[in-house]
């Protein structure tokens, strides 16, 4: 059985299909009028889709390299000319195929090729089945930052074949357990209380919720970035050998540690942050060795939610929310707390 969890936007809704063997929904995404699809996926993704999309489309398969060295304004341009070559036209369709970096990549070249063509995303990874490839966030990297250049568009559909996990490696099923700790901290969920496709369907339930409620991230969606403001730093000083979901759950605890700097939370919720990440999730909250905090804060600086100052995703009494103007004593506090140098 496979659970269907729905994106509530209006004439943009879609659904997400969650379970083993959901790939066999991938035909009815399919608009009946297009003619062309072109799959984007890297070479290490061992998923095929053609099988399961239409025998009347004409499929093209264009690659990305592995890699956040990858993600970036160039390989958008090489798609985009690869779509020209295979006449791909607005009526056609991209399916993106892989984990969050391939849906990030596929769905900004589909945002960009004749200014929006449709999309949907084949998630084959666990963060990319709780997080990536939900809610229309796309982007790629710039020397400044993260995901700094981008747009939102949203996908006709994204299927989440929990099969697709087996052969997933452990540090890729580590990078999936931060994004769900971060929503844990969100509503309490005791997540892995749930069998795996429940657990990977309630997250994306979690963010359908928000993304409905604040599509473009103008207020209440800001908050599903607890723990990546100094993640995505952690990611880039590191020339982002910390992966995705290792950065977040740093960053989430350092969160923890600032919060109780400002006095929003006390001791006991910081411990209950580190028994959370690192007793429940299996997670490490260290900050790798090298790395200083004076190249993190610019970097912090940097941040998509830096609109005054420095700004951070923080718990407190009313829970997760945003928070601006963070003081660089605060800051300081918590890289102590953490033995950044």
């Amino acid at each position: 059985m496979t659970h269907r969890v729905g994106v509530a936007l209006g004439e943009r809704s879609y659904d997400v299909h969650v379970g083993r063997g959901a790939i066999r929904q991938l035909s009815s995404l399919v608009p009946a009028d297009v003619r062309r699809v072109a799959v984007v996926t890297q070479a290490s993704v061992p998923v095929d889709v053609r099988r399961h999309l239409p025998e009347s489309a004409a499929v093209s398969r264009h690659l990305v390299g592995n890699g956040e060295e990858h993600k970036t304004l160039a390989t958008i341009e090489r798609l985009c000319e690869e779509f020209a070559a295979a006449g791909l036209t607005r009526n056609d369709l991209v399916v993106g195929v892989g984990g969050g970096m391939v849906t990030d990549v596929a769905g900004f070249a589909a945002a960009s090729w004749h200014r929006g063509v449709r999309v949907v995303h084949v998630s084959t990874s666990l963060v990319g089945m709780v997080d990536a490839a939900i809610g229309g966030k796309t982007g790629v990297n710039i020397a400044a930052g993260k995901n700094l250049v981008g747009a939102f568009w949203q996908p006709s559909g994204v299927i989440c074949d929990t099969d697709h996990l087996a052969t997933l490696p452990e540090r890729e099923q580590r990078c999936g357990r931060g994004e769900m700790a971060k929503y844990h901290f969100l509503t309490g969920d005791d997540l892995l209380a749930l069998d795996l496709d429940a657990r990977v369907a309630r997250c994306v339930a979690i963010k359908a919720e928000i993304v409905g409620q604040d599509e473009r991230e103008s207020g209440r969606r800001a908050v599903l970035n607890y723990g990546h403001t100094l993640g995505h730093a952690l990611e880039a000083a590191t020339g982002f050998s910390l992966a995705h979901g290792e950065g977040v759950a740093v960053g989430m605890m350092f969160a923890a540690h600032v919060a109780h700097a400002l006095g929003r939370i006390d001791a006991a919720r910081v411990q209950q942050h580190r028994d959370v990440i690192v007793g429940e999730y299996g997670l490490s909250v260290e900050v790798p060795r090298g790395v200083k905090r004076a190249e993190l804060v610019q970097l912090m600086r940097h941040d998509k939610k830096a609109v005054d100052g420095l700004t951070f995703v923080l718990d407190g009494p009313a829970g997760i929310e945003t928070v601006r103007g963070v003081s660089e004593r605060a800051i300081d506090q918590a890289f102590d707390a953490l033995s950044v140098p």
